[in-house]
């Protein structure tokens, strides 16, 4: 039995094309894998802990070979399940929306707690950088409001898909399967065929998986 965890990022909820999307794949995973166990974050509808105070402290005192006080140990405590939680999993289903040119603050404060020294990766003067999370895939379902092609000058505005292939690339992932939507506020009957095209597609996109 493998563990599949899966990631929604945006608060629009019913009206969100990345939910949308990943909610369908998720959906025919579970019926054509009905033996694994799902687990959902709603990353809007969960509580993060902050990572200052005792939590940033106890990451300086593990960087720096410290021991820690039992404040900091109790706020690392915290850190070091939920990325048990993360590490956990066997398969991935992240589901985020582009705000901003980047992504939604609540996936970039799940990454910070999740992107730890010894944990997530490691770093030698030999190897450098090498990431910890490895053997498994990741299906990722991109949505954003504009059209950001390769080659033009809108690419350089594409913050979004770059910053999370390379944080996943960086904790180990090399097999990544992205679907993006768009543009859904520029062309919304674009992005409306797009969706449903990808919902069209899950099942075999989750048979694969």
């Amino acid at each position: 039995m493998s563990k599949l965890l899966y990631i929604k990022v945006s608060p629009r909820r019913e009206r969100s094309y990345s939910n949308a999307i990943a909610d369908a794949f998720v959906s025919a995973y579970k019926k054509q894998h009905p033996g694994d166990e799902v687990v959902t974050l709603d990353l809007f509808n969960m509580e993060l802990p902050p990572f200052d105070g005792d939590t940033i402290d106890a990451k300086y005192a593990v960087m720096h070979g410290e021991k820690h006080t039992p404040e900091q140990r109790e706020a690392w405590r915290i850190v070091e399940n939920f990325i048990a939680e993360f590490k956990s999993a066997d398969k991935y289903v992240l589901a985020t929306p582009m705000w901003n040119f980047g992504i939604p603050y609540r996936l970039k404060h799940y990454l910070d707690i999740l992107i730890q020294p010894g944990y997530t990766f490691t770093y030698s003067p030999e190897e450098g950088y090498k990431g910890l999370v490895t053997g498994k895939p990741i299906a990722v379902f991109y949505a954003r409001g504009g059209q950001y092609p390769p080659g033009t000058d809108y690419e350089a505005y594409d913050l979004q898909t770059k910053y999370v292939d390379l944080i996943l690339r960086f904790i180990g992932f090399t097999d990544i399967r992205s679907s993006i939507v768009e543009p859904t506020l520029m062309n919304p009957p674009v992005a409306e065929k797009r969706r449903d095209e990808l919902i069209g597609r899950v099942s075999d996109l989750a048979a694969a998986f």
